[in-house]
């Protein structure tokens, strides 16, 4: 019905144009037969975008004159439909895909998990896990960084998009992605658009997953340069990859201070080791001979400075950074 070319197309555009009509003179106007435009009429009305009125209480909709329906209120009920199909869609081709590859799987084989090797695919199953998220995207995202200026520009626009639509990215850098010409850029950018980031010092695996339907990791191929990627199912691996995920975020630090190298005196260091020892403001002040206000806001200025939400977090990134 949104197609000028269609029958359905002609016959809409023409009620939208009128107050009201009847099937006569649209067929005049859209060069349709009557019978045509009728059946036509018929159709929009099923499809709740045009009704009949019938001020002689006519049984014949023949003699009835017809109104289209608001357009904006067809269109959003159209792509509301859409939206549905889509979803029904990749339910059922997620549901076939298991089918698949379980009635092909060799003996000893693991049925949730597909090798990939070929970099279009990797760059296509990356898409269709953003594309299929619903709630979030978890991403461990770790050198080498093979992509060009032109792949992280279609990458920032998807990520545009999916985060307008909802979908949450939190993604963990290698701190050395702020040192890459092109990588740090475009982790600057994401981050500034709403990306919540976090950065480790060496993250063990370059990881994206989506909701808790699809995992892709990415590896060094053992016998030749390059990389392959395993595509992960629902499974038990899965879930374990999503643990892996969530401990590691709790250990990164934000991204937006991660690369500040900062210095600190005897006294912070000393403050440092007994919260990573697990001691109480109270405990820490007794045993340094300090006010507990004092250790208060240094604990406090520390948290800040290492970019860390609990104390055992800050006690890890001062490790890494050498402080204890």
């Amino acid at each position: 019905m949104l197609d000028p070319d269609s029958e359905r197309g002609r016959v809409y555009r023409s009620l939208v144009a009128r107050r009201r009509a009847h099937p006569h003179e649209l067929a005049a106007e859209t060069g349709l037969d009557p019978d045509t435009v009728l059946a036509v009429l018929r159709d929009l009305a099923d499809e709740g975008a045009a009704v009949a009125f019938d001020p002689t209480r006519s049984p014949d909709d023949r003699d009835h004159s017809w109104e289209a329906l608001p357009p904006e209120r067809v269109v959003e009920a159209v792509l509301q439909r859409d939206a549905v199909r889509r979803a029904a869609a990749r339910r059922a081709g997620a549901d076939l895909e298991r089918l698949y590859r379980f009635a092909r799987r060799d003996p000893g084989s693991y049925g949730a998990l597909e090798v990939v090797e070929e970099r279009a695919e990797v760059l296509a199953a990356s898409n269709r896990l953003q594309l299929a998220a619903r709630h979030q995207v978890r991403v461990i995202d770790v050198p080498p960084y093979s992509g060009n200026s032109a792949h992280y520009l279609d990458q920032e626009a998807l990520q545009r998009r999916r985060m307008a639509a909802g979908v949450a990215y939190r993604v963990i850098y290698q701190g050395c992605a702020y040192e890459d010409p092109v990588a740090g850029p475009n982790m600057a950018r994401m981050i500034a658009a709403g990306e919540q980031a976090r950065s480790l010092d060496e993250p063990p695996l370059k990881l994206a997953i989506g909701d808790d339907d699809l995992a892709i990791v990415t590896l060094p191929a053992d016998d030749r340069e390059g990389v392959v990627s395993l595509l992960v199912r629902p499974s038990g691996l899965l879930t374990a990859l999503t643990a892996v995920f969530e401990t590691l975020w709790r250990l990164a630090v934000p991204a937006t201070v991660a690369g500040v190298d900062l210095r600190i005196d005897e006294r912070d260091r000393r403050i440092l080791a007994l919260m990573a020892s697990g001691a109480t403001d109270d405990a820490i002040a007794r045993r340094l001979g300090l006010g507990r206000r004092t250790v208060v806001r240094r604990v406090s200025a520390l948290l800040a400075h290492l970019g860390a939400t609990t104390r055992f977090q800050a006690g890890v990134q001062a490790a890494r950074r050498g402080w204890l």
